[in-house]
């Protein structure tokens, strides 16, 4: 049973919120400036803006989303392109990273975002000893950029079992430079680990690691992407939503997990299209186990 003062601290730090542009913005014709009202209005207090691709928002747009942002009280992030691949010792590929990474980061500035979650890269024939040399070479010459923008970076667990990044790498990485975050995302974990996350305990388990690692405070308000993850021997083939029943992992046990070890992430939906539906559903679930009103 959770103490009345842990309850209290958690219902008031916890953020949940959607990744990218939902289906719900495009149903109901949500200018990017309406965006943090209607998600504050729904009861959702967070949003990551996903480059994916390419950075396709202009600076005027991008600083009206970030002015609407602080008035609603709506924390931002960013997700950086997914060509950056940080397990590269291509010097070019190096200098690609960076100008990705600035981009990123101004994009970030605009929004006035103070995060950007990165993907450290495929292995491309490499051992993981080496692929991780070289992702954590290569952090060392993004994070004064990151810092110069004044944005700290999350190194994000990956879903396929051939990239780096499961639990044990991101954490390493992050004992390197105290300015990291990691990004934690559950169903990529639960995916490479072939539906490994079934119990409470599996998700406490996950915690106690990045505590053990990290230390208490550093981790108690990391950054977290959910969803429900088809995977197959190679680890994540697609993202769900939570009307499947057949792949999870379930938000329940997580919920439960967070509010066992007083935990306050910013927990980013990333479900296929519903990403603000299932993410009002984590909320609710959430405040269910705490005992938030």
């Amino acid at each position: 049973m959770l103490k009345k003062k842990n309850k209290a601290i958690i219902k008031y730090m916890i953020q949940f919120g959607p990744a990218g542009n939902t289906a719900s913005f495009e149903e109901r014709g949500i200018e990017p400036a309406q965006i943090a009202p209607w998600l504050k209005k729904q009861g959702l207090t967070v949003w990551e803006y996903q480059c994916g691709k390419g950075t396709d928002i202009g600076r005027e747009t991008a600083q009206d989303i970030g002015r609407s942002a602080k008035l609603f009280g709506v924390s931002l992030s960013v997700h950086s392109h997914y060509y950056i691949n940080l397990s590269s010792a291509e010097k070019r590929r190096m200098q690609r990273n960076e100008d990705y990474l600035n981009e990123n980061c101004r994009l970030a500035q605009w929004l006035g975002a103070d995060r950007i979650t990165v993907h450290c890269g495929g292995l491309s024939g490499q051992t993981r000893k080496q692929a991780f040399l070289n992702t954590r070479a290569n952090l060392k010459h993004l994070i004064p950029i990151a810092e110069s923008y004044a944005v700290a970076l999350c190194v994000e667990t990956m879903g396929r079992i051939n990239m780096l990044g499961d639990l044990e790498e991101v954490l390493a990485l992050c004992r390197h430079n105290e300015s990291l975050i990691p990004c934690i995302d559950f169903g990529h974990l639960n995916a490479r680990g072939m539906g490994s996350l079934k119990s409470r305990e599996d998700f406490c388990e996950i915690l106690t690691k990045m505590k053990n690692a990290l230390g208490r405070e550093r981790i108690k308000h990391f950054h977290a992407h959910f969803s429900k993850i088809q995977y197959d021997k190679s680890g994540e083939v697609r993202h769900l939503t939570f009307r499947d029943k057949q792949y999870g992992p379930s938000f329940e046990e997580c919920a439960y997990a967070f509010a066992e070890k007083g935990v306050q992430p910013r927990v980013i939906c990333e479900s296929a299209g519903m990403q603000v539906e299932d993410a009002l559903q984590m909320k609710k679930i959430y405040e269910s186990i705490a005992g938030a009103e």
